[in-house]
């Protein structure tokens, strides 16, 4: 039995506000989940994350209220704390009775979604995500499946699909193919797997649909016998194994978007491969042009 958990990362919107839009899944054999939560759950302890959840994109933005407190890196990490709270306090204050509500509304959130990681740098909160990064590409036993959608070739007069429904079957009828590629050499010694995805009722709706259809008729690319029931939707926060799966997603869009190499160096070495070690699992839908570590990866022989 495998699980593959699964999350997003830009938009699905076109044109939207990113340029690509990734769906990401690291799957992994039920009996490796507790030790590679226990890990995953050590590397929080070291950062002071205990109860934090792990979203890259919050994590790895810079947050400049701690550029203007002097010798930030230098003080401990309540003090650190107290006084980012301070001066977050009196910004809030200050965009309340400048009347400027739409600032105010948007800051408001991004304090509300950074408060866990206030108490580090912007170096120790990538030096976090690298240590997740390593300890995610060491997973010899995982798999990566992604599709990362190049918008801005996305013809949606031709597709036959929305954004987001490619996506959805490109990830299952991988994890498909894997678990069949996989099974044991008996008839009746199938790999089973099951897919647990990040809560969002609008997607819940819709993937659930889709997977309903995919066991009625298959997909586009193969019949669906080895993933079971339709995505267990859970809530993030409580669950390191999504979390994992978004910092996949993030880190794959934020190379394609910003050729930014550091943690896709890290985790895409567990894309899943052929026997000719050719990269099949994770697929970029651009052109044919197209020169980045994916596309490179799906053309050597």
């Amino acid at each position: 039995m495998h699980l593959c958990y699964v999350d997003e990362s830009g938009t699905p919107d076109l044109p939207g506000n990113t340029s690509h839009f990734v769906l990401a899944g690291i799957a992994l054999p039920i009996r490796r989940w507790k030790d590679s939560d226990q890990q995953i759950s050590r590397i929080k302890d070291r950062f002071r994350l205990q109860n934090a959840e792990l979203h890259t994109a919050w994590i790895a933005r810079a947050y400049p209220e701690q550029k203007k407190i002097q010798n930030f890196d230098k003080l401990d990490d309540e003090t650190r704390r107290a006084q980012v709270e301070q001066y977050r306090k009196a910004e809030l204050l200050r965009l309340q009775r400048s009347r400027n509500n739409s600032q105010y509304r948007q800051t408001k959130k991004s304090y509300a979604h950074t408060a866990s990681y206030v108490h580090l740098t912007h170096a120790e909160r990538m030096d976090f995500l690298r240590s997740v990064g390593d300890c995610v590409g060491s997973w010899d036993y995982a798999r990566l499946f992604a599709e990362c959608i190049d918008k801005i070739h996305f013809d949606s007069s031709k597709a036959s699909a929305s954004v987001d429904e490619q996506a959805f079957e490109q990830v299952v009828s991988r994890f498909e193919l894997y678990l069949e590629n996989t099974r044991g050499r008996q008839s009746d010694d199938r790999n089973y797997g099951l897919l647990i995805h990040d809560n969002n009722q609008t997607t819940a709706l819709r993937h659930t649909s889709l997977m309903k259809r995919f066991h009625r008729r298959g997909t586009l690319f193969t019949r669906v016998t080895n993933i079971i029931e339709t995505p267990l939707y859970v809530d993030s926060q409580l669950t390191s194994m999504v979390q994992v799966a978004d910092l996949c997603g993030y880190t794959l869009r934020r190379y394609l978007e910003n050729k930014e190499p550091d943690l896709f160096q890290r985790i895409f070495r567990i894309a899943d491969k052929n026997n000719r070690g050719i990269v099949v699992g994770v697929r970029h839908f651009t052109t044919k042009q197209c020169s980045c570590g994916i596309c490179a990866a799906h053309r050597q022989s």
